[in-house]
């Protein structure tokens, strides 16, 4: 089957020449065929001129390209992309992270691979695709993989399900393509984590977080600490190693906050030093004394469409004010939001307005974001999804 040419119209071809990898429905002056979800496509500027070759998808980003001008697109393609993903995390310093086994190794665009996410823990690699063009190539993948690791690779596990059309013909069941079932416990800068890929959130575990986990260990000791949203207890437990005095890990779940206590005994922790609280976190904010020094808020993205954006911004700004209402003077509140519509200058507003509402004087110590192995292409911001605060407040 021959590939499908798809025309730009006259002056939309701009973003594309600047490295930009989406091509928007609307952009799209005629195609030569009529290509399926999935399908790789060429693109051109209404001049015929040949801009890239992307994966087609039905909706407003039609096409996300992984390849600009004309190369050749084949099996030793997508396993240079790979290869070359391994080693910017070994230019950057992330493989010689003392005490650390987990870690992103391709970050969709910001790895040139939009639609693909490889997480690696320990001796397993997790693949989540976001699309169906990436999620056709899975077996290329754990070539790759196997190429690059060798033994020290165990099992590959697909976790994309979820993230594909249950009508597609491509939504097939997460399962293992490579090794036998299995899980792990890692380490994160000498800490222990149970990983969950099989039931977990994203591919099991927070690991965008890492780095700001760490500063967050390095402000804890002498301090209550609340950790809101906590999960798997992450920053639970660098709090505990920072010389916390005590740490309340909060969840509306259940399971994680099994989960937490699992962590914080694998970690060694004495039970008096850590209490898990199952409740919603504004509410449980808004009836708490004053009394801790340092509050972590993580919420999961409350945005993830442009059309809930505005409500998105609102929750941020409530859940904010809450914490800001109730820390301890002088207190230290790390706020994040991982919501992509919303960038960190609507996110910064809305903490500025649940400032002047909870009339608290606030300093921004750091401004946090994601790590060196979630990379962020410079021709496409939209990456930059992680935004962090951490704040002093009198």
């Amino acid at each position: 089957m021959n590939e499908t040419v798809i025309t730009l119209k006259p002056g939309k071809d701009q973003s594309i020449r600047r490295y930009h990898p989406w091509v928007f429905s609307g952009a799209i002056g005629n195609m030569s065929s009529f290509p399926a979800n999935g399908d790789a496509v060429r693109v051109c500027s209404d001049s015929g001129q040949v801009l890239g070759t992307g994966h087609y998808s039905e909706g407003s980003i039609a096409v996300r390209l992984f390849s600009f001008g004309e190369e050749t697109v084949d099996e030793l393609f997508w396993i240079s992309k790979i290869k070359d993903a391994y080693d910017s995390r070994m230019r950057s310093g992330v493989l010689d992270i003392a005490g650390n086994e987990m870690y992103r190794l391709v970050h969709a665009e910001g790895d040139g691979l939009p639609g693909l996410i490889i997480d690696i823990y320990g001796s397993t690699a997790v693949i989540q695709a976001h699309s169906i063009g990436m999620h056709r190539l899975r077996e290329t993948f754990v070539k790759a993989l196997r190429e690059i690791y060798s033994d020290r690779l165990r099992r590959v596990y697909d976790k994309s399900e979820l993230k594909l059309s249950r009508n597609s013909e491509e939504g097939s069941a997460d399962s293992y393509l490579f090794g036998e079932a299995g899980d792990e416990i890692c380490q994160e800068h000498g800490h222990r984590f149970r990983v969950d890929w099989h039931t977990g959130q994203k591919t099991g575990f927070f690991i965008d977080q890492r780095e700001n986990r760490w500063l967050l260990g390095e402000m804890s000791k002498g301090k209550k600490v609340l950790n809101t949203f906590c999960y798997t207890g992450g920053f639970s437990i660098y709090a505990l190693a920072g010389g916390a005095e005590l740490v309340h890990s909060l969840d509306s779940s259940q399971k994680a906050l099994e989960l937490t206590e699992e962590n914080v005994r694998l970690n060694g922790y004495a039970e008096d030093r850590h209490q898990i609280v199952k409740a919603d976190a504004v509410e449980y904010l808004k009836t708490i004394e004053s009394d801790y020094d340092l509050i972590v808020l993580d919420p999961p993205a409350f945005a993830k469409h442009l059309s809930a954006r505005h409500k998105a911004v609102q929750g941020y700004r409530k859940i904010n004010e809450a914490a800001l209402k109730r820390i301890k003077p002088g207190g230290i509140l790390f706020t994040f939001s991982c919501s992509q519509a919303v960038d960190k200058e609507l996110f910064r507003g809305a903490v500025l307005a649940a400032a002047i509402d909870a009339r608290r004087q606030v300093r921004i110590l750091y401004q946090l974001h994601q790590p060196a192995d979630h990379p962020i292409s410079i021709f496409h911001p939209e990456g930059e999804y992680l935004k962090g605060l951490v704040l002093m407040v009198e």
